[in-house]
């Protein structure tokens, strides 16, 4: 057999900006492999993710030149048929018995898999590959998990906090599948098929479309090793190519309200950005859209405390930002007693303010800028940064030449771009009237 290097040469990157190596190597088989070695620390991670979320519900087969539209929720579906062995077990129990921590997550844009162990790392990595390479379906096994993911479907449906951000997503994006819960509907997850799944395995699961980071004190050259004996020994596939329709800019309704058993009125705001975002592109404007959120609404802001002082939100306001290659947006929310009053004051306040000052700008810059060098302290926090930014096509280690180029103009302009009413819609979860 060929010495592992034949096929995985890593290059070794040095960043004096936070001091920290990257290595990185392209497999044969096409999987990007990124190692941040951490020497001393006592816990490993390993993340292997593909590009395959709820938005990729239209795309093309692998092999085939007409596309193909699979039902919703499916990429969620499949996450969860990944951990049935053909021996009848469950992936978890390997993991377990190594003393590993294992888990898997859909989100709207790729599906991951990942554990965290202090101990026989070399043996989950090999295990982590080897059944995310393995899939096994069979019309028995997808009939069951329809109940399991049904009840799942079901639960979120009546909890408000998922319900009010969903109900956002809907009233924001008119054709984008954002609008799609990750986990579809009972209806839809009804229509889905091993040949489906296998399909969909077969077009994103392929390791040109996958990415693997690990962080800790690891052995290079034993990765090398294990991913040289798990994955193929050549290409099997292209990289997936996804379709989306054409979204406006405004948003598609203004508000939307629902009842549920909730004890508090819950509230969500929402700025509709541009979508088609890419690369470096859309890391510069996610990090403007922060440098605002964090002016506008972190707890030291003016109208946080304006907002706290009247009684009108609590600790549970937050904000958060979603840049992704199909959709782009700004969410700040929480539990309110009149949201509707709490909305026209934060839309007032914003309209007022027209801008970020110099001092607000460089106060924002610090702290995003330390907390991006703080993150390379745990290792769960930089290796899923580095996976998220690379699935969706941003180099992270560019980021400080990126950070640098956002200037007071860049921020400004996105300030009275974004914030638009045009581009605003606020979704409401009620109390029901019982509560």
């Amino acid at each position: 057999m060929n010495n592992w290097r034949d096929f995985m040469e890593f290059s070794k990157i040095y960043n004096p900006d936070i001091n920290e190596t990257v290595y990185f190597a392209e497999h044969r088989s096409g999987v990007g492999v990124f190692v941040i070695p951490k020497k001393d620390f006592s816990k490993k991670y390993a993340i292997i993710g593909a590009n395959i979320g709820s938005v990729n519900n239209h795309f093309y087969p692998l092999g085939e030149s007409e596309p193909c539209r699979v039902p919703d929720g499916i990429a969620h579906f499949l996450e969860h048929k990944m951990f049935e062995q053909s021996d009848g077990t469950n992936a978890f129990d390997k993991f377990s018995i190594y003393g590993a921590n294992a888990n898997a997550y859909t989100s709207f844009t790729s599906t991951c898999y990942l554990f965290s162990c202090t101990k026989n790392f070399d043996e989950c990595y090999e295990h982590l590959l080897s059944y995310v390479s393995d899939p096994y379906f069979t019309d028995e096994n997808v009939s069951k998990e329809m109940g399991i993911i049904g009840q799942e479907i079901r639960m979120y449906d009546d909890d408000g906090d998922w319900r009010v951000m969903f109900n956002l997503l809907e009233a924001m994006y008119e054709k984008c599948p954002v609008n799609i819960d990750i986990a579809g509907t009972t209806e839809s997850i009804s229509k889905i098929t091993k040949d489906t799944l296998y399909k969909c395995y077969n077009t994103f699961y392929n390791p040109s479309n996958m990415v693997i980071c690990i962080c800790g004190d690891v052995d290079i050259e034993k990765i090398g090793k294990i991913t040289d004996k798990v994955m193929p020994n050549k290409k099997t596939g292209a990289k997936a190519v996804s379709i989306f329709p054409d979204e406006k800019e405004t948003v598609f309704k203004k508000e939307v309200t629902q009842n549920l058993s909730v004890a508090f009125p819950l509230f969500n705001i929402g700025y509709k950005d541009k979508c088609g975002y890419e690369g470096n592109e859309l890391l510069k404007n996610e990090i403007a859209a922060e440098i605002l959120l964090l002016t506008i609404a972190s707890k030291s802001s003016d109208l946080y405390t304006s907002l706290y002082e009247e009684g009108l939100i609590n600790e549970e306001f937050s904000y958060d930002t979603m840049y992704e290659n199909a959709f782009s947006c700004v969410m700040l929310g929480g539990e309110s007693k009149n949201p509707t009053l709490t909305e026209e004051k934060i839309t007032k306040y914003i309209k007022e303010k027209n801008g970020v000052t110099k001092e607000e700008f460089d106060r924002a810059k610090k702290v995003i800028w330390g907390d991006y060098v703080r993150s390379y302290n745990n290792v769960e926090k930089v290796a899923g940064m580095f996976l998220r930014n690379i699935l969706k096509g941003v180099n992270t280690l560019e980021f400080k030449e990126v950070f640098d180029s956002i200037d007071l103009d860049f921020v400004n302009n996105k300030y009275h771009t974004l914030f638009d009413d045009d581009k605003k819609s606020i979704s409401i979860v009620y109390p029901n009237k019982e509560n």
